[in-house]
């Protein structure tokens, strides 16, 4: 692997591409540190909105990069000659969330990297940007540039002060910031041509914490309940193997169907029948770098009542503070919802992380971070009122 020095640039191998940022734990901080890439035209500007990705708009580029939710720091997955034929640079970038008010830079992030692989591989380049005493809050730390056909790589770090808004308006986005409240609503504006981009993330950090979101058009449009947690630690549960977390929930409908979509038992549902709501795929290993998703159709959100989202531990020693599990629920036009598995109970197999209901027409969602013993108790916990038999995966 070749470590670039700050300006240093070196070709990237053609295909598919990981772009992966790392940074240490910072005890008793709270630091919130976001990764965002930006698909540049050669006038060092984006073509619109739609050319940020990040955790609240995940691809960009018709396809040709997708950021990986719930991927420890931050990871994306580029294909550059997919790439539409205006964009000649991509810039990857680190903010911290809230900085100003939490009194934090960039520098208690010191140690922090960014790293680029093909795809399943090993890394072939690496950056550390020199980050002790910095005063900024956000950061370029390299960038992919298009240069005689061929592509690059170039270590840049380069701080921003004032966090993601500025940096992004750098990149000619159009932000959307928390305002107060105008004296008196004005009359309804005609449709704008684009929407600015939500920034506002939600964490439930509280049993019992709540958030409601109104819908910003006829439906939710496809609600994704992401679970992610810590992979490349094979082993560290005790045992030779990987943990196996499975993510899964109880479903009920406003006709008063109930049931489960689990990996276990292959119930893994479906997304454009009843009940709306389909399990992508079984992760056994935690090295598939997207986790686990659920998938809700949003479109027919008035014929679900509720929802609860559980993550299993089906297989491994159960130590749910190594895991370090996060749920993530994105929609379209909606800030993000994430809830963290903390406080666990290793005598525990399972954790009912958030219930979702259907409010009115407006999605409400919970915290739960309930630890029992099996999806029965759970059930009961809750009142859902099903029967349940033993199973397994095959």
């Amino acid at each position: 692997m070749t470590d670039l020095q700050q300006g240093g640039n070196a070709p990237v191998p053609a295909g598919i591409l990981a772009v992966s940022f790392a940074w240490p734990a910072v005890a008793g901080r709270d630091v919130d540190a976001d990764a965002s890439a930006y698909l540049l035209t050669g006038a060092g500007k984006v073509r619109s909105d739609a050319d940020m990705v990040f955790y609240n708009q995940p691809q960009g580029g018709g396809g040709a990069i997708r950021f990986l939710p719930g991927s420890g720091q931050g990871a994306f997955e580029i294909e550059p000659s997919r790439l539409p034929a205006e964009i000649e640079k991509v810039v990857f970038c680190v903010t911290i969330h809230e900085a100003h008010a939490k009194g934090q830079t960039l520098a208690l992030l010191e140690g922090a990297s960014i790293a680029v692989a093909p795809s399943g591989g090993t890394p072939d380049l690496a950056f550390r940007p020199v980050l002790a005493g910095a005063s900024e809050t956000a950061m370029i730390f390299g960038e992919l540039y298009l240069r005689n056909g061929q592509w690059k790589f170039r270590a840049v770090g380069q701080g921003f002060n004032g966090g993601l808004a500025p940096l992004a308006r750098s990149f000619g986005i159009d932000v959307a910031e928390d305002a107060p409240a105008p004296p008196a609503p004005p009359p309804a504006p005609p449709p704008a041509p684009s929407t600015p981009v939500n920034l506002s993330k939600v964490t439930l950090e509280k049993r019992g914490q709540t958030v409601s979101l109104e819908k910003r058009g006829s439906s939710f449009g496809e609600i994704t309940v992401n679970l992610n947690w810590s992979r490349g630690r094979k082993g560290f549960f005790g045992g030779g193997s990987a943990i196996d977390l499975d993510l899964g929930c109880l479903f009920e409908l406003t006709d008063g169907r109930k049931g489960v979509v689990q990996a276990l038992g292959n119930v893994f549902g479906a997304f454009a029948q009843p009940p709306y709501i389909a399990l992508s795929g079984d992760d056994r290993t935690g090295d598939v770098s997207q986790g686990e998703t659920l998938r809700i159709n949003g479109a027919h959100w008035n014929e679900i009542r509720r929802v609860a989202i559980f993550a299993n531990i089906y297989d491994g020693v159960p130590n749910w503070q190594q895991t370090d599990g996060v749920v993530l629920v994105t929609m379209p036009d909606q800030p993000p919802i994430e809830v963290r598995m903390t406080e666990g109970r290793d005598d525990r197999r399972l954790c009912g992380v958030v219930l979702i209901e259907n409010d009115g027409g407006r999605l409400k969602a919970t915290r739960l971070v309930d630890y029992v013993r099996d999806q029965k108790l759970l059930d009961e916990s809750l009142g859902w009122g099903l029967r349940w038999t033993a199973g397994r995966k095959d």
